[in-house]
């Protein structure tokens, strides 16, 4: 009998299987599908203070293996996620939650975390540190060192619950950032967020996207985050989250010997809504089929390696 479960940041998972953040709702969704409790956990859609619409449309492209997507954070705001979202999702997922934070001021992802760390239902708090920096010139407080950390110093802070930083694969060293993040404080990091992207229709000739570029992401991206992943963990003590291209239990494998506690799966949630249960119910398979017997026990395997 193999063993699947792997701890993150100090809770037990049964087994290393995330769908990322905007990729699976707030859970219920799927929950009318499959049992959602087979999951190790979920982080659900980021969230903001204040409700955001969104960005204007068309928000999505399709490409080779992939797709670019510039939804902008579209979401309630968390007081009525708390009020209405985290209730609905408490009623089909007994498990503890992954929260996804997303802000604009260092002053937000407090205030939001701080929300969220009071719900009994969340057990992780995922700063996407992604967004735009208002009162830094709009640049993404992922793309620095420094204001990834006082983004993590300020959260760490004024929460109990265990702060991962979800980082930006758009800049020059990535391990960096992790080693900046874990400096200040972070429990766990998850990388990598999607990359930029862009598609243009040849009939128009303008972009697909209204905001002309977004965020690209699935199977053709899964060579870079596995490098990524390898990178950071080479350089951090803290546990690993892996995401990007993830489709497969052979791939969850494949992050996890790069140094990945656990893994998100993304953009395959969105063409195959059965994608994670088919994931982990082929896990024990492909783990005897390479002699694996406690996924705990590969963690890391080609760090340093």
């Amino acid at each position: 009998m193999v063993d699947t479960t792997v701890d993150l940041c100090g809770i037990t998972l049964d087994n290393p299987v995330i769908p990322a953040s905007g990729t699976f709702g707030y859970g219920y969704e799927f929950a009318q599908l499959y049992d959602i409790n087979i999951l190790g956990t979920f982080s659900f859609k980021g969230t903001t203070k204040e409700p955001r619409f969104g960005n204007p449309t068309p928000r999505i492209a399709e490409c080779t293996a992939g797709m670019i997507n510039s939804v902008g954070l579209q979401n309630p705001g968390v007081e009525k996620v708390i009020a209405e979202e985290l209730p609905r999702l408490k009623s089909c997922f007994s498990k503890k939650v992954m929260a996804n934070v997303g802000g604009f001021s260092v002053d937000e992802y407090v205030y939001t975390a701080q929300r969220l760390d009071e719900c009994d239902c969340v057990g992780w708090l995922e700063i996407n540190i992604s967004c735009p920096n208002v009162h830094g010139g709009g640049m993404s407080f992922g793309t620095s060192p420094s204001a990834a950390a006082q983004v993590t110093e300020a959260v760490k802070k004024r929460v109990r619950k265990p702060v991962i930083i979800k980082l930006s694969p758009n800049v020059t060293d990535i391990a960096a950032i992790a080693e900046a993040c874990e400096a200040a404080g972070a429990d766990g990091i998850s990388l990598i967020n999607t990359l930029l992207g862009m598609r243009i229709d040849l009939r128009t000739r303008k972009p697909v996207i209204a905001n002309r570029k977004g965020g690209f992401s699935g199977e053709a991206i899964f060579p870079i985050a596995l490098r990524m992943v390898n990178d950071a963990a080479s350089r951090v003590k803290i546990p690993v989250i892996g995401i990007g291209g993830v489709a497969s239990a052979e791939n969850v494998i494949e992050m996890m010997l790069a140094g990945a506690t656990a893994v998100e799966v993304g953009a395959a949630n969105l063409v195959d809504p059965f994608a994670c249960r088919d994931i982990i119910n082929a896990l024990p398979t492909v783990m005897q089929k390479y002699r694996i017997q406690s996924l705990k026990e590969i963690i890391g395997e080609c760090v340093n390696g």
